[in-house]
Protein backbone atom coordinates (compact mmCIF):
# COMPACT_ATOMS: atom_id res chain seq x y z
CA UNK A 1 0.00 0.00 0.00
CA UNK A 2 2.58 2.57 0.76
CA UNK A 3 4.56 1.71 -2.18
CA UNK A 4 1.68 2.29 -3.89
CA UNK A 5 -0.13 -1.01 -5.59
CA UNK A 6 -2.98 -0.88 -7.42
CA UNK A 7 -3.58 -4.32 -7.70
CA UNK A 8 -2.65 -6.94 -4.84
CA UNK A 9 -3.26 -10.95 -5.17
CA UNK A 10 -3.72 -13.24 -2.38
CA UNK A 11 -2.66 -16.38 -3.01
CA UNK A 12 -1.25 -18.53 -0.04
CA UNK A 13 0.20 -17.47 3.48
CA UNK A 14 1.49 -19.54 7.12
CA UNK A 15 -0.64 -20.00 9.92
CA UNK A 16 -0.55 -21.42 13.50
CA UNK A 17 3.66 -19.77 13.93
CA UNK A 18 2.79 -16.30 12.45
CA UNK A 19 -0.40 -14.20 12.08
CA UNK A 20 -1.86 -14.68 8.44
CA UNK A 21 -3.06 -12.46 6.26
CA UNK A 22 -5.96 -9.97 8.65
CA UNK A 23 -8.72 -9.48 7.69
CA UNK A 24 -8.74 -5.81 8.11
CA UNK A 25 -5.85 -5.18 6.19
CA UNK A 26 -7.65 -6.28 2.94
CA UNK A 27 -10.75 -3.52 4.29
CA UNK A 28 -8.01 -1.34 4.41
CA UNK A 29 -6.80 -1.71 1.08
CA UNK A 30 -10.16 -1.86 -0.75
CA UNK A 31 -11.31 1.19 1.12
CA UNK A 32 -8.38 3.31 -0.43
CA UNK A 33 -9.33 1.52 -4.18
CA UNK A 34 -6.84 -0.96 -4.06
CA UNK A 35 -8.41 -4.16 -6.49
CA UNK A 36 -8.07 -7.09 -4.37
CA UNK A 37 -7.99 -10.84 -5.48
CA UNK A 38 -7.68 -14.04 -3.56
CA UNK A 39 -7.16 -17.71 -4.78
CA UNK A 40 -6.16 -20.93 -4.12
CA UNK A 41 -5.76 -21.50 -0.32
CA UNK A 42 -5.61 -18.85 1.94
CA UNK A 43 -6.25 -16.27 -0.33
CA UNK A 44 -10.01 -18.19 -1.41
CA UNK A 45 -10.85 -18.28 1.92
CA UNK A 46 -10.60 -14.12 2.50
CA UNK A 47 -12.14 -13.68 -0.87
CA UNK A 48 -14.91 -15.77 0.43
CA UNK A 49 -14.85 -14.10 3.69
CA UNK A 50 -14.52 -10.32 2.24
CA UNK A 51 -16.62 -10.83 -0.80
CA UNK A 52 -19.14 -8.66 0.76
CA UNK A 53 -16.89 -5.84 1.03
CA UNK A 54 -15.69 -6.06 -2.90
CA UNK A 55 -12.65 -8.50 -2.54
CA UNK A 56 -12.86 -10.87 -6.07
CA UNK A 57 -12.29 -14.38 -5.34
CA UNK A 58 -10.64 -16.15 -8.61
CA UNK A 59 -10.86 -20.09 -9.15
CA UNK A 60 -12.47 -23.53 -8.12
CA UNK A 61 -11.77 -23.50 -4.82
CA UNK A 62 -13.20 -20.02 -4.27
CA UNK A 63 -16.22 -20.80 -5.63
CA UNK A 64 -16.85 -24.04 -3.64
CA UNK A 65 -16.18 -21.89 -0.27
CA UNK A 66 -18.38 -18.90 -1.57
CA UNK A 67 -21.16 -21.01 -2.52
CA UNK A 68 -20.76 -23.56 0.84
CA UNK A 69 -19.90 -26.45 -0.67
CA UNK A 70 -16.96 -26.34 1.62
CA UNK A 71 -16.62 -24.36 4.85
CA UNK A 72 -13.60 -26.04 6.39
CA UNK A 73 -10.72 -23.67 6.37
CA UNK A 74 -8.11 -27.20 6.78
CA UNK A 75 -9.49 -28.04 3.35
CA UNK A 76 -6.49 -25.99 1.90
CA UNK A 77 -4.16 -26.50 4.74
CA UNK A 78 -0.67 -27.87 3.96
CA UNK A 79 1.97 -29.46 6.10
CA UNK A 80 5.65 -28.72 4.36
CA UNK A 81 9.13 -28.71 4.86
CA UNK A 82 11.27 -25.67 5.35
CA UNK A 83 12.60 -23.59 2.26
CA UNK A 84 16.09 -25.34 2.48
CA UNK A 85 14.36 -28.33 1.27
CA UNK A 86 12.40 -26.61 -1.52
CA UNK A 87 8.99 -26.76 0.80
CA UNK A 88 8.50 -29.69 0.14
CA UNK A 89 5.24 -31.05 0.99
CA UNK A 90 4.68 -33.71 3.32
CA UNK A 91 0.71 -34.04 3.18
CA UNK A 92 -2.10 -33.89 0.70
CA UNK A 93 -4.33 -30.77 0.90
CA UNK A 94 -8.27 -31.86 1.04
CA UNK A 95 -9.41 -29.57 -2.00
CA UNK A 96 -6.11 -31.25 -3.83
CA UNK A 97 -7.34 -34.86 -3.03
CA UNK A 98 -10.84 -34.20 -4.16
CA UNK A 99 -10.09 -33.08 -8.07
CA UNK A 100 -7.41 -35.75 -7.84
CA UNK A 101 -10.42 -38.47 -6.76
CA UNK A 102 -12.67 -36.86 -9.27
CA UNK A 103 -10.40 -37.68 -12.35
CA UNK A 104 -9.77 -40.73 -11.72
CA UNK A 105 -13.82 -41.55 -11.69
CA UNK A 106 -13.35 -39.86 -14.67
CA UNK A 107 -10.97 -42.23 -16.51
CA UNK A 108 -13.10 -45.31 -14.86
CA UNK A 109 -10.17 -46.00 -12.74
CA UNK A 110 -12.63 -46.32 -9.43
CA UNK A 111 -16.58 -46.14 -9.78
CA UNK A 112 -18.61 -43.29 -8.30
CA UNK A 113 -19.53 -45.07 -4.98
CA UNK A 114 -15.39 -45.67 -4.54
CA UNK A 115 -14.56 -42.09 -5.32
CA UNK A 116 -17.59 -41.28 -2.36
CA UNK A 117 -16.18 -43.39 -0.44
CA UNK A 118 -12.01 -42.23 -0.99
CA UNK A 119 -13.62 -38.59 -0.50
CA UNK A 120 -15.31 -39.21 2.88
CA UNK A 121 -11.61 -41.09 4.11
CA UNK A 122 -9.86 -38.44 3.12
CA UNK A 123 -11.49 -35.75 4.53
CA UNK A 124 -11.67 -37.41 8.09
CA UNK A 125 -7.90 -37.85 8.26
CA UNK A 126 -6.69 -34.74 10.37
CA UNK A 127 -4.89 -32.29 7.71
CA UNK A 128 -1.82 -33.29 8.85
CA UNK A 129 -1.44 -36.58 8.30
CA UNK A 130 -3.39 -36.17 5.05
CA UNK A 131 -1.19 -38.74 2.20
CA UNK A 132 -2.80 -40.24 -0.28
CA UNK A 133 -0.31 -43.61 1.58
CA UNK A 134 -2.47 -42.54 4.49
CA UNK A 135 -5.50 -42.68 2.55
CA UNK A 136 -5.13 -45.75 0.14
CA UNK A 137 -4.32 -47.44 3.57
CA UNK A 138 -7.76 -46.91 4.65
CA UNK A 139 -9.81 -48.13 1.59
CA UNK A 140 -10.03 -51.73 2.26
CA UNK A 141 -12.96 -51.83 -0.12
CA UNK A 142 -10.20 -51.64 -2.34
CA UNK A 143 -8.65 -55.21 -3.41
CA UNK A 144 -4.87 -55.23 -2.83
CA UNK A 145 -4.53 -56.46 -6.16
CA UNK A 146 -5.48 -52.71 -7.64
CA UNK A 147 -3.18 -50.67 -5.67
CA UNK A 148 -0.44 -50.68 -7.93
CA UNK A 149 -2.58 -49.78 -10.62
CA UNK A 150 -4.11 -47.03 -8.25
CA UNK A 151 -1.26 -45.63 -7.55
CA UNK A 152 0.14 -45.04 -11.01
CA UNK A 153 -3.01 -43.56 -11.99
CA UNK A 154 -2.74 -41.26 -9.28
CA UNK A 155 0.83 -39.88 -10.91
CA UNK A 156 -0.95 -39.74 -14.45
CA UNK A 157 -4.33 -37.98 -12.78
CA UNK A 158 -3.16 -35.75 -10.21
CA UNK A 159 -4.73 -32.40 -9.94
CA UNK A 160 -3.13 -29.56 -7.95
CA UNK A 161 -6.57 -27.45 -7.76
CA UNK A 162 -4.58 -25.11 -5.74
CA UNK A 163 -1.93 -24.50 -8.71
CA UNK A 164 -4.52 -23.97 -11.48
CA UNK A 165 -6.48 -21.48 -9.21
CA UNK A 166 -3.28 -19.77 -8.10
CA UNK A 167 -2.36 -19.56 -12.29
CA UNK A 168 -5.88 -18.37 -12.71
CA UNK A 169 -4.92 -15.66 -10.59
CA UNK A 170 -2.34 -14.50 -11.91
CA UNK A 171 -4.05 -14.25 -15.24
CA UNK A 172 -6.50 -11.52 -14.26
CA UNK A 173 -4.35 -9.67 -12.44
CA UNK A 174 -2.60 -8.92 -15.53
CA UNK A 175 -5.63 -7.38 -16.82
CA UNK A 176 -6.54 -5.20 -13.71
CA UNK A 177 -6.37 -1.37 -14.06
CA UNK A 178 -3.42 -0.21 -13.00
CA UNK A 179 -4.58 2.89 -11.40
CA UNK A 180 -6.39 3.21 -8.23
CA UNK A 181 -10.37 3.63 -8.47
CA UNK A 182 -12.60 5.04 -6.17
CA UNK A 183 -13.87 3.05 -3.83
CA UNK A 184 -17.61 2.32 -3.63
CA UNK A 185 -17.61 0.37 -1.21
CA UNK A 186 -21.15 1.49 0.72
CA UNK A 187 -19.28 0.93 3.91
CA UNK A 188 -16.36 3.19 5.66
CA UNK A 189 -13.22 1.40 7.02
CA UNK A 190 -13.10 2.28 10.88
CA UNK A 191 -9.80 2.62 12.53
CA UNK A 192 -10.10 0.64 15.68
CA UNK A 193 -8.40 0.53 18.89
CA UNK A 194 -6.20 -2.74 17.18
CA UNK A 195 -6.24 -1.05 14.13
CA UNK A 196 -4.43 1.98 15.70
CA UNK A 197 -1.68 -0.22 17.55
CA UNK A 198 -0.97 -2.26 14.49
CA UNK A 199 -0.10 0.91 13.21
CA UNK A 200 2.32 1.94 16.20
CA UNK A 201 3.41 -1.16 16.29
CA UNK A 202 5.01 -0.76 12.43
CA UNK A 203 6.04 2.94 13.03
CA UNK A 204 9.28 2.49 11.35
CA UNK A 205 7.52 1.98 7.85
CA UNK A 206 4.43 4.55 7.86
CA UNK A 207 1.09 2.79 6.82
CA UNK A 208 -1.02 4.93 4.64
CA UNK A 209 -3.60 6.40 6.83
CA UNK A 210 -1.66 6.27 9.82
CA UNK A 211 -3.19 9.15 12.38
CA UNK A 212 -0.74 11.54 13.46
Amino acid sequence: MEDGATVIGIVDGDFEYTAPVWHKEILFALSAGVTVLGAASMGALRAAECHAFGMIGVGKIFHEYATGIRVDDSDVAQLHGPAELGWLPLSEPLVNVSATIDALAEHHVVSGQEACQLNAIATSIFFKDRTWRSIIALADFIDASRTPAIRQALRAFSINQKRADALELLKVMAHCSGVRAAAETGWRFQRTTLWNEMVKQHSTAKVPGELS
